[in-house]
């Protein structure tokens, strides 16, 4: 090995430790926020639905950390409770859109011809309207709720999925190791299960986790426009929504919930990018 080469190596596996240090804090971090949304009920320190107009809009104190809200419910169970709802809600939605889009795409590159062009135009079709804003329209139609909501978001979020999906198998197709598996007897399932979902998986598993910081802020925008979650159901949007008007007098009862999706957002978007980072050859 030669002298010059040295700090290069050296370099790169610095890079790549650091890279590893960060995906394990970021998504040790992420996981923590998950069991504990899970755990929600058993974390609040108060009954979430519990009114005390005794108590009403309360500013924080060593009983109420986050103070209480216009019916004297806490505000700290108010946000750990609703953590369930919009992280869930997120992971859900995420979950949904990747499966359902990468298959889709992975159809239409392996069957290609009518199936592939009525299927890309159908994608072309929820991709020609603003996205959020057919999300409304969809959202308003059906009644708005959480699961209306999700489903919303569902329709104009599938279709990028299932175009990364669809380009990315159709590059394998010309691989030679996919033309050695054909020749070697290898059916369309196996093919697809053993050679073109491994080798896919990487960019849709990045994008998706790019995507839950994005879809968890659409989520509690249409809790905050009236589209999402219903009171007195705890979800962040629609905290925020209620409690907008207090924001000049009782600042807290508002800001709690947003500062939640700020965080949430904030783990789940460098949780991303670290993922993305260390699956990429280049920057590792």
């Amino acid at each position: 090995m030669s002298q010059s080469a040295a700090p290069t190596i050296r370099l790169q596996n610095v890079r790549k430790n650091t890279l590893q240090r960060k995906l394990y804090f970021f998504g040790a971090l992420a996981l923590l926020l998950v069991v504990a949304s899970f755990f929600s009920e058993q974390l609040c320190p108060y009954d979430p639905y519990m009114q005390d107009m005794s108590l009403t809009k309360a500013a924080p104190s060593a009983e109420h950390l986050l103070g209480t809200d216009r019916y004297g419910r806490d505000m700290l169970s108010r946000v750990i409770a609703g953590s369930k709802t919009s992280i869930f809600s997120t992971l859900l939605l995420v979950s949904f859109i990747t499966l359902f889009g990468s298959l889709i795409g992975i159809i239409c590159a392996w069957m290609g011809r009518k199936t592939d062009t009525v299927l890309m135009r159908l994608s072309d079709m929820f991709l020609a309207f603003p996205g959020l804003v057919f999300a409304l329209a969809v959202a308003a139609v059906l009644g708005g709720g959480v699961h209306n909501a999700i489903f919303a978001l569902a329709a104009i979020s599938w279709p990028k999925y299932a175009r990364l999906a669809r380009s990315q198998t159709l590059a394998l197709q010309a691989a030679p190791f996919m033309q050695a598996a054909k020749m070697a007897g290898s059916g369309t399932f196996k093919l697809i299960y053993k050679h073109v979902i491994p080798n896919i998986s990487g960019p849709i598993l990045v994008t998706a986790v790019l995507d839950i910081g994005t879809m968890m802020m659409e989520l509690a925008g249409l809790s905050f426009l009236g589209l999402g979650a219903k009171p007195p159901i705890p979800e962040w949007g629609s905290m925020m929504s209620d409690t907008r008007n207090l924001l000049p007098t009782q600042p807290w009862v508002t800001l709690a919930p947003g500062f939640a999706i700020f965080f949430s957002v904030m783990i789940f978007n460098l949780l991303g990018d670290t993922v993305r980072d260390y699956l990429d050859p280049k920057r590792r």
